[in-house]
């Protein structure tokens, strides 16, 4: 049974109704129905909801749509909707694409800016309808909402995340420098002292501490490189030229020292591996060399095989898979699927054996994938142990020149023999003069040591960055090489950089700095300095340097 909801009541009940009736009846209903649909789309205020023509013009107007984008009924009834959109829109026809793809599919949803009457703008969520009776197109439905506290709000999140990252970043780098610090002055200290006569005794102790140190040092580079890497920051170079064979003889040849006595460190090399290719040798040399020293690390018998083959090639590259399988410890089943996760360690007890932050699995995991790889683990298939693999995509060197030009660089720099560079600076040393910013005292002392026994006699120091200004104006053309620490007070080192160069002095300036972070480093180079040398001091590394600019 219907009740019409009017003051005069036609009730149906079973019994036939004639067709004039129910004609008269239906047409009621019909216009019933209408009446309340606009009656409650006028009464919405949340909502901007508004019929177009087929040609985008308004027709209706609701309080909503009034209240929302400041409009009367008779200000905007026969307008096209376009009013509402900015002029980058109208430029790229949105609105016209809007009613096409709504003609189309039927329906049409957007997010965008949209202008209200004053001019200001609004965050709109805007969905078009295409309405037809019939069949036959007779317009559009419109409805808006606006959305702009959510875009605030939106907005807040994303500038406190990157804050937060840019915090983050800013820390890990001020924990670096304020740890490297007191590690350089240490370790380039323990460095002189082994370059002494010492009882065996004493050279053990020695030695204990030079490996505690740089126990140390790869626990810094570890969180600094997990940093840069969920950062989205880390970079790979893909265009050096890299060998593998000569590079896992290399690394095999650096850990062999460190091998438990009755464990056997061997390689297998497959033929087919490239000679040359293009890649990052840093990145691959770091993977390589973290696997092989886990295997180490927990292999106490038996031995360590590390296996490098080509599994594929193409016209632009080839894919190496290396190996590394050993009979250590071995990983639990329940570990296997957390084993690449950051900061992941299976023995957390207080009489753990085997110490580690826990990042050296991720970080590979990243490299690997970032190198176009992947990496993965299973269970040694024919003993206890470990068996770790990851691919990498390396490319192929196309044309003879650069064949020729990477071919002399790579064989130039690991290949040839290399002339002893601690014998090539002392001959470069008498009569040069080097001046040495830096404030911490005891970074001095090591410092000026180590400057003394490589044959500088010419050596001044400068508490700041600017008495290193003053000293380098009062003396342009006095000093052939300046050694500039970044943290100092009153005047940094970027800061004397800019205004050595200001003053028009050319002389060569080597960053000595804890500040580890590749875009650092980029700061360095671009404001003037000529090199880097990371802090604690790696006396090959700074020698290097020495060659760079005193030759």
């Amino acid at each position: 049974m219907f009740t019409q909801p009017q003051s005069s009541r036609l009730v149906l009940r079973g019994d036939a109704m004639p067709i004039f009736e129910l004609s008269r009846f239906l047409r009621e209903i019909h216009c019933y129905r209408n009446d309340t649909y606009r009656v409650l789309v006028d009464t919405v205020k949340d909502y901007a909801i508004f019929m177009l023509d087929t040609q985008g013009n308004v027709r209706t107007w609701n309080s909503g749509a009034q209240l929302l984008k400041g409009y009367k009924p008779e200000e905007i009834i026969g307008k096209h909707f376009s009013v509402f959109y900015g002029e980058d829109d109208i430029i790229f026809e949105k609105p016209r694409k809007e009613l096409e793809i709504c003609l189309r599919d039927g329906k049409v949803e957007d997010e965008g800016w949209r202008y209200k009457k004053d001019g200001s703008k609004f965050w709109a969520n805007v969905t078009i309808t295409c309405v037809t009776r019939n069949g036959v197109h007779i317009g559009f439905s419109k409805v808006t909402r606006d959305l702009t506290e959510r875009k605030v709000a939106e907005s807040q999140v994303v500038a406190a995340y990157e804050e937060s990252a840019k915090l983050k970043s800013a820390f890990l780098a001020n924990t670096s420098h304020e740890i490297r610090t007191p590690l350089h002055g240490m370790l380039s200290a323990l460095t002189l002292l082994m370059d002494t006569s010492l009882t065996p005794e004493q050279r053990e102790l020695g030695s204990i501490i030079e490996e505690s140190g740089s126990v140390l040092l790869q626990v810094i580079n570890d969180i600094l490189d997990y940093s840069k890497l969920s950062s989205g920051i880390f970079s790979i170079s893909s265009d050096t030229a890299v060998s593998i064979p000569n590079l896992i003889t290399s690394i095999v040849r650096s850990i062999q020292t460190t091998v438990k006595p009755g464990v056997s460190l061997a390689t297998s090399l497959d033929l087919n591996l490239p000679a040359t290719a293009l890649g990052d040798p840093l990145r691959y040399r770091q993977v390589v060399q973290n696997l092989v020293a886990n295997a180490v690390k927990f292999t106490e018998s038996g031995s360590i095989d590390v296996r490098a083959s080509l599994v594929e090639e193409d016209e632009t590259s080839f894919t190496i898979r290396t190996e590394i399988t050993d009979t250590g410890i071995g990983i639990e089943d329940v570990a296997i699927g957390s084993l690449f996760n950051p900061f992941t360690q299976f023995d957390i007890s207080a009489t753990k054996r085997y110490k580690g932050t826990g990042l050296g699995l991720s970080i590979c995991k990243s490299l690997a994938e970032l190198m176009g790889g992947a990496i993965g683990f299973h269970p040694n298939p024919k003993e206890q142990g470990s068996v770790f693999w990851f691919t990498a995509k390396l490319g192929k060197i196309n044309t003879l020149n650069q064949v020729d030009r990477l071919s002399a660089k790579f064989e130039a720099s690991v290949l040839s023999p290399v002339p002893d560079s601690l014998d090539l600076v002392r001959d470069l040393a008498p009569g040069k003069r080097v001046l040495l910013a830096e404030d911490n005292i005891i970074n001095q002392k090591v410092m000026l040591m180590i400057l003394k026994g490589l044959g500088f006699a010419n050596v001044d120091i400068a508490m700041n960055g600017a008495e290193a200004v003053d000293r380098t104006k009062r003396k342009p053309l006095f000093y052939d090489l300046i050694l500039m620490d970044i943290s100092m007070p009153v005047l940094d080192g970027v800061g004397a950089a800019i205004q050595i160069r200001a003053a028009g002095i050319d002389a060569p300036i080597i960053a000595m700095t804890a500040n580890a972070l590749k875009e650092d480093v980029a700061s360095y180079l671009a404001q003037g300095m000529n090199d880097y040398v990371p802090k604690p001091v790696d006396r090959q590394i700074l020698l290097k340097a020495f060659l760079r600019w005193l030759r």
